[in-house]
């Protein structure tokens, strides 16, 4: 068996490839020079090269900032710990703390040190988003360079910089890009680990996973299988030095993950919101249940009841990233990734066992392998911007397998494995034209990809074959280059879409609507991102849901929330004056009530919660009219109203800039409000006004809209509205 290793650059004159003054020093200007042009060993193509995918990256991410919305879910929790520390730590909703978001706080105090560092608005959200984005295509840059080589890192940057399901979650509110920045971090301590046999490198590498834990729970800890194996594997140490070293960066990792909770969960519960998510008001629930096994298996789970069943990707099943919703945002480089980890680990079979390639092989194929089945087989809730974590293990793995095979196909003593990279180039350029053939009718801009991609494809695969008989090798480079516009051609038209289009901030999705997986891949106009003139004090921020030609814009629901606020830095008042324009706030898909129906009051449809696997909240919808009518009745409340469920708070929160009581959490099932709770904040006067309908369900949510109903004054203006008085409590 041949052991390849990627092919020499050619050598060209003296000065062209390398340097001629290597750096003597490792002093700062040396520092300096070598950040912008590069090692004195690269040649004079990388560090530009790097440079130029990292603009393009943050490009796609940014590109017309303020029309990006974001989710009005954690944009309501950021701008609330904005104005609260506490409110900030726990990560809750509002800043009188009443409940969490359904996350832990990581990626909201990210965004929260920059909205307090230069003032809340869409900028100052999107800054860190965009900058941990940019972060991770340079992270892949470096991990991929140091095994395979300047020509691997390039491509693998320029594969997840162009991947379209990154690009469309990066112009947006999530955690996502906080994770995945998080784990890639935890991949370059972890390799260095390997590399080098010490203990502190792996110490970090749990620190970092356990971040990415405190920023999205147990999805931090898909790759850690393959973490552990690498490390066990492949460290040029003695297996009791590995075990050891892999205890204390376990410790590490326990530690860095469960502080938060512990902390949390150690206060009482009346001196902290209600854990929003939960079943129990614990972390330690929110952890196993709604984001740890009930994400896996969905309503079935035995731990936690809020796991739903929810999927916006399509049915659960190993074909799920191929259909009609995830194919055109992950899918393009799937089966040329898979083919190059199958090959380069059988080239690498008779390496010795710290062979760094073999490692850095399976830490890659290990994290692509394992977010493939995490996702695909996922029965709980499930939205195809989960899979940008997935992206970093198929670009390098596109980057590192495109070098081996390239390689494998030059050199004649390895004869048997030249068919591969055509065999791999065939197969993706016909995955790449099915997929644009899939939605050929949205534009002449899929149309005329596809055209691309089949050219490209079919000049690269002959071009190669002709070069390698003839032995012509420049012909042979012009062949990988056409093979590089085939593959990426697609997910770059898709990529351009998300960065020129408007988001859906709770589904975010690249390319046309295809339609499918229950909200997946409906990618209605989203807010658009212009400002409205606000009443307040201060500029407006949007979160009515309307384009800026007043046409209303469905958002699709899920475990994330309604779509969302574009604000300006000085913070969130009115979405528009009083009584012009209707707050559209429901979590499903819908058509929505006329605005002359919002404008004469607040409907919530579903006021305490919804049928199995959460109904969203409804078409709650509360008029502007009602906001301001609130505030001027707010009389020092700490609370300006309670309503059933955080899509319809956190809207009203950016629209006011008040904290709002959300009683259901997400789905509206949540028990953070009880009547008992209820009455002491009526009586102590820190809540004035409740929002209730006859379509709740559970006894204690029952119990509080018979309550209110009986003793509560109805606000005749406003359908649902009650006014609560210290002497309505008996």
């Amino acid at each position: 068996m041949t052991t390849l290793a990627p092919p020499p650059a050619p050598v060209h004159e003296e000065g062209s490839r390398h340097r001629a003054e290597p750096y003597s020093d490792g002093g700062l200007a040396s520092r300096a020079k070598r950040l912008f042009t590069g090692a004195p060993e690269d040649p004079r193509w990388t560090r530009p090269a790097l440079w130029a995918i990292l603009v393009l990256a943050t490009a796609l991410y940014a590109w017309n900032l303020t029309s990006i919305t974001g989710n009005t879910f954690y944009n309501a929790a950021v701008y609330s710990g904005t104005k609260s520390w506490k409110a900030f730590f726990f990560g809750a909703l509002d800043a009188g703390s009443f409940i969490t978001v359904d996350k832990p706080p990581f990626a909201l105090w990210v965004m929260g040190l920059s909205a307090r560092a230069f003032g809340y608005g869409t900028w100052q959200l999107m800054l860190p988003m965009v900058a941990m984005g940019t972060g991770s295509v340079a992270l892949v840059h470096r991990l991929v360079k140091r095994d395979f080589g300047p020509v691997a890192a390039t491509l693998s940057a320029l594969v997840l910089a162009l991947t379209p399901i990154t690009v469309a979650i990066t112009r947006d509110t999530n955690p996502d890009p906080v994770l995945v920045f998080l784990m890639l971090l935890g991949a370059a301590a972890l390799l260095k680990a390997v590399r080098t046999g010490r203990l502190m490198p792996l110490v970090w590498s749990g620190v970092a996973i356990g971040f990415a834990f405190n920023t999205k729970m147990m999805q931090a800890y898909v790759v850690l299988p393959a973490f552990f194996l690498v490390y066990l594997w492949a460290t040029d140490a003695s297996l009791g030095k590995r075990i050891r070293n892999l205890a204390a960066g376990t410790a590490a990792l326990i530690v860095s993950s469960a502080w938060w909770m512990v902390v949390v969960d150690l206060i009482p519960a009346s001196s902290r919101p209600y854990i929003g998510g939960s079943t129990d008001n614990t972390v330690w629930d929110l952890v196993i249940g709604y984001n740890g096994f009930g994400r896996v298996f969905g309503a079935s789970s035995s731990v936690g009841s809020h796991g739903n069943g929810a999927s916006f990707g399509g049915e659960a099943g190993l074909y799920r990233m191929f259909n009609d919703v995830m194919g055109g945002q992950i899918s393009w480089l799937i089966p040329f990734a898979a083919i190059a980890l199958a090959a380069g680990l059988v080239l690498r079979g008779r390496a010795p066992r710290t062979d760094a390639k073999r490692a850095a092989l399976m830490l890659w194929g290990g994290w692509f392998v394992l977010h493939y089945l995490t996702f695909a087989l996922a029965e709980g809730t499930f939205h195809p911007y989960y899979v940008t974590a997935m992206a970093p293990g198929i670009a390098a793995l596109a980057g590192a397998g495109a070098v081996t095979l390239y390689g494998a196909f030059r050199e004649r003593a390895a004869a048997k494995w030249s068919w591969v990279l055509p065999t791999s180039i065939v197969v993706s350029t016909g995955w790449a034209v099915v997929l644009l053939q899939r939605v050929s009718g949205s534009g002449a801009l899929y149309a005329v990809t596809g055209a691309v991609v089949a050219v490209a494809g079919a000049a690269s695969v002959i071009g190669l074959l002709v070069a390698r008989f003839t032995k012509r090798q420049r012909l042979m480079g012009v062949a990988a280059l056409a093979a590089v516009v085939a593959l990426l051609a697609g997910p770059g038209a898709y990529s351009a879409s998300a960065a020129t289009s408007g988001t859906n901030g709770t589904n975010p999705t690249a390319g046309p609507d295809t339609g499918g997986g229950m909200g997946g891949g409906q990618r209605p106009g989203g807010t658009s991102g212009t400002p409205g003139a606000g009443s307040g004090e201060a500029p407006s921020a949007r979160g009515d849901g309307q384009a800026s030609d007043g046409t209303s814009s469905s958002s699709s629901g899920g475990d994330s929330p309604a779509n969302g606020d574009n604000s300006t830095e000085s913070g969130p008042t009115e979405s528009n004056t009083a009584g012009s324009s209707t707050a559209e706030l429901g979590g499903t898909e819908s058509s929505g009530a006329s605005s002359g129906a919002a404008e004469a009051g607040a409907t919530e449809s579903d006021a305490f919660g919804t049928g199995p696997g959460g109904g969203m909240g409804g078409d709650t919808q509360v008029s502007s009219a009602m906001i301001a009518y609130l505030k001027d009745k707010q009389d020092g409340a700490a609370w300006l109203v309670a309503v059933a469920t955080d899509q319809t708070a956190s809207s009203i929160i950016l629209a006011s800039g008040e904290p709002v009581i959300s009683m259901g959490g997400w789905s509206g099932s949540d028990d953070a409000m009880t009547l008992a709770k209820l009455k002491t904040l009526v009586k102590t006067g820190r809540l004035h006004y409740i929002v209730i309908s006859d379509s709740g369900r559970g006894s204690a949510n029952s119990e509080i809209s018979t309550w209110v109903k009986a003793n509560g004054t109805a606000v005749s203006d406003y359908s649902g509205l009650y006014r609560l008085a210290a002497s309505d409590v008996g």
